[in-house]
């Protein structure tokens, strides 16, 4: 396949009640591994930069690294922002080609982050990109974003009237998720996703994936949530697989990149692979 819509990719998830995984990567490796193994599960999968990551390695820089690394790609693929509160830097990774941005205005009044969304919607469309929106921001804190305090549920109707006041494409709700590594089973509000779908008809954004379990994604899933965001479990992954190599060659007293970085890839294909499955998208490449 390609480079295509983050629409595309969750449109169909959505109507076939399988979820993608949205994982951030952190660098060039990282970007490498998730992409092999979305071609290895012959899964279509979303690449999620953080504001952090963006900044750090670069506008430019990245958006290179994405292209080389997606020419001639065999799987549905597609570049997504995520929780990003600053409107310049939406601005900037529009125009270097993003396909699509979520726009954290959670902190904000609702009524003034609908209007800023509508906005960054309109601003999306001129470059054929697409938007997830969210009014409530998700505990715990990601990349420098975001709040360990539990934000204010709006009621469902303020939901529907974001949703369909702002067009947004995709939507992130809170419904007791969390982002980083939760200390106990969350308790969700699996009913507040099928209320958004059921009076909406639009995919679903699942953060705080990471430390969820398998019957919570399936059940999850099954309502509506097409996209599932996954960074956490990617950090960790990646920061273990580093140990884990460096102790050995510590021992070993053999110091090798190469076999370092070989390692730590297999571990991120195998993460990515393991999502696929999960989450089923396994095999729905087109």
């Amino acid at each position: 396949m390609a480079v295509v819509s983050l629409k595309e990719i969750v449109d169909r998830a959505f109507a076939e009640r399988y979820g993608v995984p949205a994982v951030n990567i952190v660098n060039d490796l990282t970007l490498e591994a998730v992409l092999a193994g979305a071609v290895e599960a012959n899964s279509p999968v979303i690449v999620q930069t953080s504001v952090k990551t963006v900044k750090s390695i670069g506008y430019d820089v990245l958006y290179a690294m994405w292209t080389s690394m997606t020419a001639g790609i065999e799987v549905p693929v597609t570049l997504h922002l995520d929780h990003c509160p600053e409107r310049e830097v939406i601005t900037q990774c529009l125009n270097r080609g993003w396909n699509s941005v979520l726009f954290d205005a959670s902190t904000l009044p609702v009524e003034e982050n609908q209007r800023q969304t509508v906005e960054v919607v309109a601003e999306a469309r001129r470059h054929g990109a697409h938007v997830e929106g969210e009014i409530e921001a998700i505990q715990g804190v990601e990349d420098g974003i975001g709040s360990d305090t539990e934000s204010h549920r709006q009621s469902l109707q303020v939901a529907l009237t974001f949703i369909e006041t702002t067009g947004v494409d995709v939507f992130a709700p809170s419904i007791g998720n969390a982002h980083g590594v939760y200390s106990a089973k969350p308790d969700l509000d699996f009913q507040r996703v099928t209320d958004l779908v059921e009076a909406t008809g639009v995919p679903i954004a699942l953060h705080g994936g990471s430390g969820m379990t398998d019957d919570q994604f399936t059940d999850l899933i099954s309502r509506g949530c097409a996209k599932v965001n996954i960074s956490t479990d990617l950090k960790i992954t990646y920061m273990k697989s580093n140990l884990a190599f460096l102790k050995t060659a510590e021992e070993k007293n053999k110091w090798d990149p190469p076999s370092l970085f070989a390692h730590v890839r297999t571990d991120v294909m195998a993460l990515t692979t393991g999502l696929a499955a999960k989450f089923g998208s396994a095999g729905k490449a087109w």
